[in-house]
C-alpha cells in the first residue's frame, strides 16, 4: 500500500438481477428500482441501481484488493450517470493518501454513458493482511 498505487479494474456487468437484488437487499423498494414501466412514467428509460448497491460494490472493490483483513473506515461516494440494465460499470481506484495503515483510495466507477460515481474510501489494512 503506497502513494499512487493504482488498484486493478474490476468490471461488474449490470444486469436487471443485480439491480433488482440489491434494491431487495438494502430495503428499497422504490418502484425505480424494480418496476420498469414505474420508471418510465418517471421520465427513466429503465430501472436503475441504488447508490446502496452501489456503495456496496465500492466497498467490495476496496476489499477484495486489500485483503479480508481490511477495514473500511469510511466511505464519501456521489452519484452520476445512472447504472441501466445492460451496462458494464468498471470501478477503478488510486492511492491518494497513506499514513500508518491507513490509506485513502480515489474511487471512480464509469459505465457507457459517463461517471456513475466517485469519491473516496479510507481503509485500514492491519500488517501481513494485504493482498
Amino acid at each position: 500500500m503506497k502513494h499512487g498505487e493504482e488498484l486493478p479494474p474490476l468490471e461488474i456487468e449490470v444486469t436487471r438481477t443485480l439491480i433488482v437484488a440489491g434494491a431487495i437487499a438494502s430495503r428499497d423498494y422504490q418502484d425505480v428500482h424494480h418496476d420498469a414501466e414505474s420508471a418510465r412514467r418517471r421520465g427513466s428509460p429503465d430501472i436503475f441501481m441504488n447508490i446502496l448497491t452501489t456503495n456496496g460494490l465500492v466497498g467490495r472493490y476496496i476489499t477484495d484488493h486489500f485483503g479480508p483483513g481490511a477495514v473500511l473506515r469510511k466511505v464519501a461516494i456521489r452519484l452520476g450517470a445512472p447504472n441501466y440494465p445492460g451496462d458494464t460499470m468498471v470501478l477503478t481506484g488510486t492511492v491518494v493518501e497513506v499514513k500508518d495503515a491507513t490509506a485513502t483510495v480515489k474511487v471512480i466507477g464509469a459505465n457507457g454513458i459517463g461517471t456513475h460515481v466517485s469519491g473516496t474510501v479510507t481503509v485500514t489494512v492491519p500488517p501481513g493482511s494485504a493482498s
